[in-house]
């Protein structure tokens, strides 16, 4: 005989248990395994995400991250000496062969310098500063800027060069003889100048007056040397 509280948990048990079935189902023997995340398993399919916050992923492209460009994909090299010479010019093939004997000659760099030597070395030769002069110049221009300088004292008159602007500052010819390279540069300037006589009288020129001036420099220097400095080396005034 089966008293009543025997009763009570055979009930209770068999509740349970059909509870627990209904929630965990029966196993088939198809069942996965539980997944590992460390796993190397990629056969697992992905999840779905949650509705409303589906994330995006980025088109793939063609190429795989670090695998090489096709050679038909790939863009070409800049041109080195763009808005300084020809692509395909004979300037530019001497540019080409400066900076084969020195790899970190920069073009726009050197006419940046040219500029400024161009307004030193006028302004040096109205005031008649010989020193300055002859850091900047060859031995045969110097000497003759300082024969201009000697006749000009010689006959007590005072010159005074201002520039107003330098409109442009354009590489002309590029030549390569041996180790020495020749660069022409013309300049375009705005310049007032004059020349005074002994009393102050004005003699050539106008204090007043902007003069446009053109002048064709070539400056020099030997390739490969420690020495940096380009030196004027002729200068013609352009028609």
């Amino acid at each position: 005989m089966l008293d009543i509280y025997t009763i009570i948990f055979l009930a209770l048990a068999v509740f349970i248990f059909v509870r627990l079935r209904s929630v965990l189902g029966q196993r088939t023997g198809r069942e996965r395994p539980p997944y590992d995340p460390y796993s190397r398993d990629t056969a697992r399919p992905p999840q779905p995400a949650p509705e409303g916050k589906v994330v995006s992923l980025p088109e793939r492209s063609g190429n795989l991250p670090g695998a090489p460009v096709p050679a038909d994909e790939a863009e070409p090299p800049a041109f080195r000496w763009e808005g300084v010479a020809e692509e395909g010019s004979a300037t530019a093939s001497a540019l080409d062969e400066i900076a084969r004997v020195e790899p970190d000659f920069d073009a726009k760099h050197f006419l940046t310098g040219a500029r400024a030597a161009y307004e030193m070395i006028v302004t040096a030769f109205a005031a008649g500063d010989r020193r300055q002069l002859k850091d900047l110049l060859a031995k045969d221009v110097y000497d003759g800027f300082v024969a201009a300088i000697a006749d000009r004292e010689s006959r007590k008159e005072t010159m005074e060069s201002r520039f107003v602007s330098i409109e442009a500052a354009d590489l002309q010819d590029v030549t390569v003889r041996g180790r020495t390279a020749q660069l022409t540069v013309r300049f375009v300037s705005k310049l007032i100048s004059v020349t005074r006589g002994p009393d102050g009288t004005v003699v050539d020129g106008s204090p007043d007056t902007v003069a446009d001036v053109t002048d064709v420099w070539t400056f020099a220097r030997e390739l490969g040397t420690r020495d940096p400095n380009w030196k004027l080396v002729a200068t013609e005034a352009a028609q």
